[in-house]
């Protein structure tokens, strides 16, 4: 069976479902772009999310630059509740930083994790759930409302907290930065007709330092097809050891119901430091969800497996609520 003709098939059985869940048939990634869905993977569902990078830095006035590698990564899981999420993530980096003040340039090698977070998210606030059938935005499908509802301005709320973990001498990490130390997000998400989403974080990280942060991202993603996506995003970062604003562009493609590739640049407009980075990602879920509304305890592509074949209805809408693939 070929990639389309898989989606269009999981398409109908979507269609054929009258309960409502977290979970979805086709993969739920965060993943093209940094920013957090409102929505969870689903009950049992085991998620990888990595991308590898490449990163080059160069600040003006302290005449210096950085240029290295590294990878991001997040393992999500949901936990008891579809509302639910469990999550650890984590930047590591690996480059060299060049110091150009002396009459000869001065290199120090370093790696370490930028970050490592281990945290929890739940959706407290669902637009979409208690609405009539015939009202309902289809979360399991990016394309499937056509025509602008009002009710679409109001977007799904989950909040998250977790707790960093920072090691002693990290030099990604401002001075004196080290052990534990809170982190707390709101997440927003608003699923509009015409294949678009848009998903809003505020992000207070490190709460209780000297050096905590506060950070906006905004991610505006499209969809043109059953596999593949667009996304613009803007990331706001403001602390009293580093601030900036970035810029990501990139996309996404669907391999399968539980793979997806995705590609990125990120920049900004200023030379303290100037930054230019290019990642590619991949997600990949281990589906172990269970229909909770089935009586036999079987999963739910078994259920459907039985389920009798509906009409065949021609579909171009397998994106996921968060707009990633």
């Amino acid at each position: 069976m070929t990639p389309i003709k898989t989606l269009l098939f999981f398409t109908l059985l979507l269609l054929s479902q009258i309960t409502f869940a977290q979970y979805t048939e086709v993969i739920n990634s965060n993943r093209p772009g940094v920013s957090k869905s409102a929505f969870s993977v689903g009950t049992n569902v085991a998620q990888i999310e990595v991308g590898p990078y490449i990163i080059k830095e160069e600040h003006t006035p302290l005449m210096y630059e950085v240029s290295g590698f590294g990878a991001d990564f997040t393992v999500r899981y949901g936990l008891l509740f579809e509302q639910l999420e469990i999550n650890l993530e984590g930047v590591y980096q690996n480059d060299t930083f060049t110091d150009y003040r002396s009459a000869i340039a001065l290199e120090d090698k370093r790696s370490n994790f930028k970050n490592f977070t281990l945290g929890a998210k739940y959706l407290v606030y669902d637009p979409y759930k208690n609405s009539e059938e015939d009202d309902k935005p289809n979360l399991y499908s990016y394309h499937a409302n056509r025509s602008f509802k009002w009710k679409s301005l109001i977007p799904a709320v989950a909040v998250y907290a977790g707790a960093n973990f920072d090691s002693k001498n990290n030099p990604f990490t401002p001075p004196g930065i080290e052990g534990f130390s809170p982190k707390i997000m709101v997440a927003t998400q608003n699923n509009f007709s015409g294949g678009w989403v848009l998903v809003l974080n505020l992000i207070k990280d490190r709460i209780g330092t000297d050096y905590s942060d506060f950070q906006y991202i905004i991610t505006l993603t499209h969809s043109f097809n059953p596999q593949w996506v667009v996304f613009g995003e803007t990331q706001g970062i403001q602390s009293d050891f580093y601030a900036d604003n970035l810029f990501r562009f990139g996309g996404g493609y669907l391999w399968s119901k539980d793979f997806q590739l995705d590609a990125a640049v990120t920049f900004n407009a200023k030379d303290t430091p100037s930054v230019f980075g290019v990642n590619f990602g991949m997600s990949y879920r281990f589906d172990f969800h269970v229909d909770k509304e089935t009586d036999n305890g079987n999963s739910r592509d078994d259920a459907d497996k039985r389920k009798p074949k509906k009409d065949k209805k021609k579909r171009t809408d397998d994106f996921d609520d968060d707009g990633s693939l």
